[in-house]
């Protein structure tokens, strides 16, 4: 917040400087922008705090003792979890109703600064408008309080013709000789030109541009600053904009500028149609008996001097319609501009509790996959994640003020993009994985060149085991037969490689090698491995359907969406739509099937009948009720395979 705070200072210094204002004013001004930052400075907050706090966790082995008591990540961030979707709600309401009446204020306080203390506002190289008569440029200033002033340049409107500036005044030099905090502003001009054009009720004496000149060694003019310099700077202006709006107000709002939108495009149409001249065609047919011969232009009707007139006539009506035309595009081009930003400023109210879940999900993951806490590693990955998050949507924002992508699309593309990448994270961290493992990767450029892991390192994984105290007692303290058993049906015990390897090294103490036990059949249990393996790829092949099955439901609301919405490309997207949930059915049935041949095999190597009944009725109703059948069907195969002896 600091951060962004000094950038706010920065970026409006010039609205805060030179204005004499009191430190109490610049606190407020400073107070009233903060709640438009929190959007900005929230997301952010919750994603560096999450990957500091939980990559410290991991840094410091802390995950490592939960989980040894039998506490899982999902349970260890089950108390976070609540308070950052509490957070997430407050959030809302606080973008709902916090921040547009911080707006409101801080919008009205820009505008009594700028008119706040105008004695101050006379400004080198450039014009300054002194209440409502004067407009004042200097070429320099200075002098202890910038009283002198050099190259004075003053326009003076006419109190009668209040609309244009008559009266110019040059001066080599000037002095603005008032005290501070007077309410008349005194400026002695010093040898200077006094033009002064003359506004006469002749428009034939008018024409001839009549101007009075004279030269002065020295002129003064005194300002009456009484209204400008009691200005209140809580005043309340009549200002609104978007970003002033409450939920339900932005959705009046919004049905009032389509309305308007719409009924000022049907309006323009009409007149253009009767400009035209077409209704007046339609309200004189002419019969075929009193058509005249085959011409090849109407205009052989007419004259050589009429048609010259005519021709200049169309064309001066064609330059006509496309200058108006070429002016209503840009006047409907900002209607489209505040409507789009109306809209956006809608979704963005309910984007950013949303997008505050779902960065504390890309964050917290992260943090424990990493295992680096601080302010180090971590601030630089959540700056980098923010930024990539920030950037997505500020382009998608712009894009969409223009009318080139839809608002709602807009405003909810950077969080759509970042949860899939929470979800990713999320699975990786709760399954103890990281994000890239490298020693696979460089096992698979090994076997790609041929390259085979020396025997020695092979017996050197074999005694290098790495055990919990827990499962080392649970290895010493078992017989032969117990021994036997967790070698064979390890995986059903829950046991890892780990503690079977375990048992294999007790197990050759005490006498026993690996080619006694393959021909005991107490190595591995084939049938459970068997039945494991078919299990594996039918859940695959289940889930890549699933997969399918909600690509088809997005593909279904692609094309509701841009059959309701008027954009240039929505035909082309409707399309696409279109095509993807053909694509994703076909998908569907194909990986439905294959799962289903893999259940077979599976059931086949339990001695089993598998139930088809719910299987045949997917293929009638298809995609319906597939999502139940995925889970129910992944239990069942669970249950069996823990049934296995």
């Amino acid at each position: 917040m600091f951060i962004f705070v000094l950038q706010t200072i920065w970026l409006y210094i010039s609205e805060l400087a030179g204005k004499d204002l009191d430190v109490w004013i610049v606190l407020k001004f400073l107070w009233y922008v903060s709640p438009r930052l929190i959007p900005l400075v929230l997301p952010l907050t919750i994603l560096v705090t999450s990957l500091m706090v939980f990559g410290s966790f991991a840094e410091k082995y802390e995950f490592a003792a939960m989980k040894s008591t039998g506490i899982s990540l999902q349970r260890a961030m089950g108390s976070v979890i609540g308070f950052i979707i509490v957070l997430s709600i407050t959030a809302f309401f606080f973008a709902n109703n916090v921040i547009p009446y911080s707006e409101y204020k801080w919008q009205n306080l820009r505008r009594n600064i700028s008119q706040f203390q105008p004695s101050m506002v006379i400004s080198e190289g450039q014009f300054s408008q002194i209440g409502d008569m004067f407009n004042i440029k200097v070429e320099k200033k200075s002098g202890d309080r910038d009283q002198f002033l050099k190259d004075v340049v003053i326009h003076k409107k006419n109190e009668t013709k209040p609309n244009g500036n008559f009266t110019v005044i040059i001066a080599n030099n000037g002095e603005l000789a008032s005290e501070e905090g007077s309410n008349t502003l005194s400026l002695i001009l010093k040898e200077g030109n006094y033009y002064e054009e003359i506004q006469t009720k002749n428009p034939g004496k008018q024409k001839g541009e009549p101007f009075a000149k004279s030269y002065f060694d020295e002129y003064s003019i005194n300002i009456d600053l009484t209204e400008l310099n009691n200005k209140d700077i809580d005043k309340e202006n009549n200002l609104n904009n978007q970003n002033m709006y409450n939920i339900s107000e932005l959705r009046v709002e919004i049905d009032s500028l389509s309305e308007s939108y719409s009924t000022d495009i049907q309006s323009y149409t009409k007149n253009m149609y009767y400009r035209s001249g077409v209704e007046k065609f339609k309200e004189n047919k002419i019969s075929d008996s009193a058509k005249p011969p085959a011409i090849s232009s109407i205009l052989e009707i007419y004259n050589p001097a009429h048609q010259l007139q005519i021709v200049k006539l169309a064309l001066n009506n064609a330059k006509g319609t496309l200058q108006t035309v070429d002016a209503k595009k840009v006047e409907f081009k900002n209607k489209t501009k505040r409507l789009n930003k109306t809209e956006i400023a809608l979704h963005e109210k309910y984007a950013l509790g949303i997008a505050c879940i779902i960065l504390f999900f890309v964050g917290a993951p992260l943090g424990a996959i990493i295992r680096k806490g601080g302010m180090g590693l971590p601030m630089v990955v959540a700056i980098l994640l923010f930024l990539t998050y920030h950037f997505i949507g500020i382009f998608a924002k712009n894009s969409a003020e223009d009318g080139t992508m839809h608002p709602f699309i807009a405003t909810w593309l950077s969080t759509a993009i970042m949860l899939p990448l929470s979800i990713w994270l999320t699975y990786r961290a709760t399954t103890d994985q990281g994000i890239f493992d490298f020693d696979s990767f460089m096992q698979r450029i090994g076997r790609l060149f041929g390259k085979k892991n020396s025997e020695e390192a092979t017996e050197k994984a074999k005694i290098t085991i790495l055990l919990t105290q827990q499962e080392k007692a649970l290895i010493l303290s078992r017989t032969e037969t117990q021994l036997k058993d967790i070698v064979k049906n390890y995986r059903q015990y829950g046991y890892s490689e780990e503690v079977r390897n375990a048992a294999l090294q007790q197990l050759s103490l005490k006498g026993y090698t690996e080619m006694e036990l393959k021909m005991s059949g107490d190595f591995e249990n084939r049938e459970y491995s068997s039945a494991l393996q078919n299990f594996k790829e039918s859940s695959s092949f289940s889930k890549k359907a699933l997969v399918a099955y909600f690509a088809s439901i997005v593909c279904v609301l692609g094309m509701i969406l841009f059959n309701n919405i008027d954009l240039v490309a929505s035909e082309t997207l409707k399309l696409i739509s279109q095509l993807g949930q053909i694509i994703s059915l076909i998908a569907l049935y194909i990986f439905a099937i294959k799962s289903l041949l893999n259940s077979s095999k599976f059931y086949k190597v339990l001695g089993k009948d598998q139930d088809t009944g719910a299987w045949i009725i997917f293929m009638l109703l298809g995609p319906v009720i597939y999502v139940f059948l995925h889970f129910n069907h992944i239990k069942k195969m669970k249950e069996e395979l823990q049934m296995i002896n």
